[in-house]
């Protein structure tokens, strides 16, 4: 078959594609490639097509696949519709580059909602977390999404802030080995367009996750080796191992420099350092806080050009439509256009955008939240739920011994999924889950609690609205009152307690805030909480929610509490199984919960200096850093290496054996820690993760886990900020969490 120009030539290699197309295209085409449009998804008063005929004459780079009110069917015929006006109407028919988000499934009515970032980090399973982000990745496909903006790859070490949730947690390390695994969930193991693949974005590019005074986009003010030892590593990890196709820039400044127009930041650094092939693309608007936040541009046009030439390559706004005028001028130049014109297209032809622009509706409807995704993220739920504390072996429940369970909070009958979430098909509540699987052989009862805000509605509409208002007191004094009637009835209560998309959330701007300076239950929770254990009688609490929470009086008095996070649209169910105990917990905490806002930074990998302690306060947290409990107990040998001194460039094996001494199934998460014990000048930390295996023992059964331990494991940045391995001694840690570890020594001499 014969094509009238080479760009539509399949078999041509895709620059030479690439480099023709360029060669046609106007520098109003060119420059339609470079921006987005946030907007053209939500009704109108006009038609689609009039709409798409008035705002894209010459063509779109990227649009949002994002269908609010849209079901799975009229999502395809949206997205269909776009793309046959992009060829049959424009003049070189350029297929639009459709994103959307995929934090934990893809944020789109009726798509499988999986637990919260912040959940899914803490099964510790970087193998699930593939799997996920692959179903993540059919599901946008079939919908004619094949862009995603994830995963978000931010060192989250300030549970104030609000998008806590949307992090893999505090830890460089496991955010890195979980980043890896939804990059390779996403695009496989470098991206080719493959039919059931997405391009992924790395985010937030970078320092992020402790912005000052908790607050986001809040500067980010750290000494370089801070930077690249622990905030710039989960984003290194995913370029250089993952082959990762797309950086977002992040909001904040870093060292006084806004990352939209750091140039060390996204060039010397993603490019040439590390080797970045890809595209960098805005945050959303965040081109035009250049000159409404940062005051680093005069205007749109001058936000524009300086954004691109310190390497943004496309944009999530509006500033870079004032591109063409510049070229035209002679403010900026055509050559950096062309590149970043060229990184855009290169994945457009990767995807076989212009051969197969159109999607499918029947094979849309078949595989979103199709039985196998409910499956997975059933399987998700049960393993991110971690339990914290069970005092006397309140749990697992045994039904035949209760006649009442009392199920009270606000968080017992909503469904809570957090941010970036679509609305999923059939989502279960902790109430219904409960419900569900006690059947008739147990009473249910059920008393709300208390409020969390106002506004009603789905995780999603909760989410998106601006304002948010305290509950009536009145009315949590009646809602106290009967929850309270409603424990003395029963023989155990279940309490579900925690945030609601509003009390945790992306605060964006100043009208629509989600940090808080508190990490004490928002509301009267704590008020319930006090009330119903009052009641004497046995209480379980059940924390939903986005961020640690300081649950001191819990922590001291109530026998069992269970963290869930935001468990997705199966979370019901797990909770349902573990409360019975058809499942085991075994997940792990990803971040450490301090006992108040006075200990933060609590991260547990702090240098020997820190941490000296506060008067009248205990300088433990709450719950340490991989702290998480069985139904099960499980002992450790003593770990074991093959060879007790290392050499330069040698690797050493240390091995520990595991036994479960309880009498049921159950899985652990074997955690590596090592601490450099004297180091030449560059303070060390006191621990570091470096590497983890979760492993499922039956009753009485042993299995012996091993880590390699060598240069990966033992280098760090030394004076110079070259990586290093200095010789001396090592404390090699093993255990089921980041304070529970034996240890063994391991000597390294100099070359």
């Amino acid at each position: 078959m014969s094509h009238p120009w080479p760009y539509l030539d399949p078999n041509l290699p895709v620059e030479e594609r690439i480099a023709d197309l360029l060669a046609r295209m106007t520098l109003a085409e060119k420059c339609a490639q470079l921006h987005s449009d946030f907007g053209l998804e939500m009704p109108g008063n006009q038609p689609l097509l009039n709409r798409l005929r008035q705002n894209f004459p010459h063509g779109v780079g990227i649009v949002n696949s994002y269908h609010r009110g849209l079901d799975t069917r009229q999502s395809v015929r949206f997205v269909n519709e776009v793309q046959r006006y992009l060829r049959e109407e424009t003049r070189l028919g350029i297929p639009a580059l459709m994103f959307g988000e995929g934090l934990h499934g893809y944020m789109a009515n009726e798509a499988t909602s999986f637990p919260q970032a912040i959940g899914l980090a803490s099964a510790w399973d970087p193998a699930l977390h593939e799997r996920i982000f692959s179903a993540v990745a059919r599901e946008m496909r079939a919908r004619g999404a094949h862009y995603v903006l994830s995963p978000v790859l931010d060192v989250a070490r300030d549970p104030r802030w609000g998008r806590t949730e949307e992090t893999y947690g505090e830890d460089p390390y496991l955010i890195a080995r979980l980043g890896v695994a939804a990059v390779r969930g996403f695009q496989g193991e470098r991206f080719s367009g493959a039919p059931d693949k997405v391009l992924a974005t790395a985010k937030h590019f970078c320092a992020h996750g402790q912005p000052e005074g908790g607050t986001n986009c809040a500067p980010a003010n750290y000494a370089e080796r801070t930077l690249r030892e622990e905030l710039f590593a989960p984003f290194e990890a995913v370029v250089r191992q993952a082959n990762i196709g797309a950086v977002m820039a992040s909001y904040n400044e870093i060292n006084g420099i806004p990352s939209h127009v750091n140039h060390w930041l996204l060039k010397d650094l993603l490019r040439g350092e590390w080797g970045f092939e890809g595209f960098v693309i805005s945050d959303g608007w965040g081109v035009d806080d250049l000159y409404r936040l940062h005051f680093v541009a005069a205007d749109a046009a001058e936000a524009a050009q300086k954004a691109m030439l310190s390497g943004v390559d496309a944009e999530l706004g509006q500033c870079f439509r004032t591109l063409e005028q510049a070229v035209e001028a002679g403010k900026f130049p055509l050559e950096r256009l062309d590149a970043a014109v060229a990184n855009i297209l290169r994945v457009k032809f990767l995807l076989g955008l212009f051969e197969h622009p159109f999607v499918d509706e029947e094979t849309a409807v078949r595989i979103t939240n199709c039985p196998e995704h409910r499956a997975l993220a059933l399987e998700a739920a049960r393993k991110s739920i971690v339990l914290l504390k069970n005092q006397g072996g309140l749990l697992p429940l045994d039904k035949s011994k209760l006649r009442s369970l009392a199920v009270i909070g606000p968080n017992a009958a909503a469904v809570r999924l957090g941010g970036y979430s679509g609305n999923p098909l059939q989502p279960v509540s902790v109430l219904d889950g409960i419900r569900q699987k006690a059947g008739d052989s147990l009473e249910i009862l059920y008393a709300e609690g208390c409020g969390l805000t106002q506004a009603a509605g789905t995780a999603a509409e909760l989410w998106v609205k601006d304002e948010v208002l305290p509950v009536d007191p009145a009315r949590d004094a009646e809602l106290i009152a009967s929850a309270v009637q409603t424990a003395q009835k029963a023989d155990v209560v279940l309490l579900v307690l925690g945030d609601n998309e509003q009390t945790c959330r992306e605060g964006w701007s100043v009208n629509h805030l989600g940090d808080r300076d508190s990490l004490d239950l928002p509301g009267r929770q704590e008020e319930l909480l006090r009330a119903v254990y009052a009641t004497g009688k046995p209480v379980i609490l059940l924390l939903i929610n986005g961020r640690p929470a300081s649950i001191n009086f819990a922590a001291e008095h109530v026998p069992a509490i269970l963290e869930g996070w935001y468990l997705g649209q199966e979370g019901g169910h797990a909770v349902a199984e573990v409360l019975f105990g058809e499942t085991n917990p075994g997940g792990k905490l990803p971040i450490t919960f301090p006992r108040s806002v006075g200990q933060i930074p609590a991260y547990y990998y702090h240098k020997p200096s820190a941490r000296r302690g506060y008067l009248f306060s205990e300088i433990q947290p709450l719950f340490p850093f991989g702290h998480g409990l069985s139904y099960t107990t499980f002992a450790y040998g003593e770990p074991r290496l093959d060879k007790a001194t290392l050499r330069p460039g040698e690797t050493a094996t240390l091995t520990v054996e595991v036994t479960n001494t309880g009498e049921r199934a159950g899985d652990e998460v074997v955690q590596l820690y090592i601490r450099d014990v004297l180091s030449e000048r560059v303070t060390r930390p006191v621990k570091l993760l470096k590497g983890f295996q979760r492993i499922t023992l039956q009753p009485g059964e042993t299995r012996a886990v091993s880590f390699p331990v060598g240069p990966e494991q033992l280098q760090f940045l030394g004076e110079d900020m070259r990586p290093v391995v200095e010789p001396g001694e090592f404390l090699l840690m093993v255990g089921g969490s980041s304070e529970t570890v034996c240890q063994v020594a391991l000597h390294v001499i100099a070359g």
